[in-house]
């Protein structure tokens, strides 16, 4: 596995991260400690270095199982945790991006993970009752603090993230380096305004679900297949089936899986975007794995892209169009105009 440098930042982080919500049984469907070790062992072996976690992944049990498996190794990997959802439901302030549950909920993790300092911490979901500036201020005072090295921010939208690293830059407090998202061939919507944020402002992407809830693996369009999900079948829309039977032929052809077919084409086009490998299983895992060093042939790229293709919507496609026709936009000399390398 190779490393690529997190957003403006100087840490290494491997081309896919190890996403631990599956880490712990109390929720019900998740992997046994034991089947958690041989995960994280798979991964490290395969040189990757991201544990991603959160302080309410099942119920506090995964940073548990993730300090345990880093034992003495700690520092050779980069740890990473998120703060926001709550952790006691009949407390208003156990929850939320605020002051007091960002330090409560880092303080928690902390000991959990048996270590004295996070390496990546995110903000897990927009809040819109606290204000960014507060957000923002905190979670600098935690990196003066030495407790949290890196920031990024999951979920959240594009206008808000811009602003948070502005006021960030302007009052020379620690800025987000990453975003965390929602990325698979059966959901591109932040292709519309998240992704060209994140290229213009240099942040690095995670993208959480690549397998779309397991619809890409093949689970509900080869026969035999079907196995535990958290997508209920009978949600899977027409559209989705037809993507993944793309993505199944795909597969057959280069003879791999359909879960490395779709797991490479989240990078394909982005190699700053990190797939989160979140298996239950070392089997799982094993397969996920095989997808760092997939890379896929023009011609299936294209017919993977035009399956699963989106409206991008106003302002883009307006954009697009307006400019194409360079000299109605930039007059005549618009069109010996080079652009700026993509």
């Amino acid at each position: 596995m190779r490393y690529r440098l997190l957003g403006r930042t100087g840490l290494r982080v491997s081309e896919a991260f190890l996403g631990a919500m599956t880490f712990g049984e109390n929720w019900g469907w998740g992997a046994s400690p034991e089947e958690c070790r041989k995960m994280f062992t798979a991964y490290a072996e395969a040189g990757g270095n991201v544990v991603d976690t959160a302080v309410n992944y099942t119920d506090g049990a995964s940073e548990g199982i993730v300090g345990e498996l880093l034992g003495a190794d700690r520092d050779r990997f980069v740890v990473s945790t998120k703060y926001t959802l709550t952790t006691d439901g009949t407390d208003p302030n156990a929850s939320g991006n605020h002051r007091k549950n960002m330090v409560r909920s880092v303080e928690a993790s902390l000991r959990r993970l048996g270590t004295d300092y996070i390496d990546l911490l995110w903000v897990h979901i927009w809040d819109p009752n606290t204000p960014i500036e507060e957000t923002m201020r905190a979670l600098d005072d935690l990196v003066h603090a030495g407790k949290v090295l890196y920031l990024g921010i999951s979920d959240a939208p594009a206008w808000l993230v811009a602003r948070a690293n502005t006021i960030s830059e302007f009052r020379g407090w620690t800025s987000f380096a990453g975003l965390q998202l929602p990325y698979s061939l059966v959901k591109r919507d932040i292709e519309r305004e998240l992704l060209p944020m994140a290229r213009a402002l240099e942040l690095s992407v995670a993208a959480w679900s690549p397998l779309g809830g397991g619809i890409l693996s093949g689970k509900f369009t080869r026969p035999g297949h079907q196995g535990p999900t958290r997508v209920d079948p009978a949600t899977a829309s027409e559209r989705d089936l037809s993507i993944a039977r793309t993505v199944d032929t795909v597969a057959d052809e280069l003879g791999v899986t359909s879960s490395q077919v779709a797991i490479a084409w989240t990078r394909a086009h982005r190699p700053w975007i990190h797939p989160i490998l979140g298996a239950r299983t070392l089997a799982q895992l094993t397969d996920n794995l095989g997808a760092i060093d997939l890379e896929l042939p023009p011609d299936a790229l294209r017919r993977l892209d035009e399956a699963s293709a989106i409206d991008l919507g106003f302002p883009l496609q307006f954009i697009q169009q307006a400019t194409e026709e360079a000299e109605f936009v930039f007059g005549s000399s618009g069109k010996r105009v080079d652009g700026r390398p993509g």
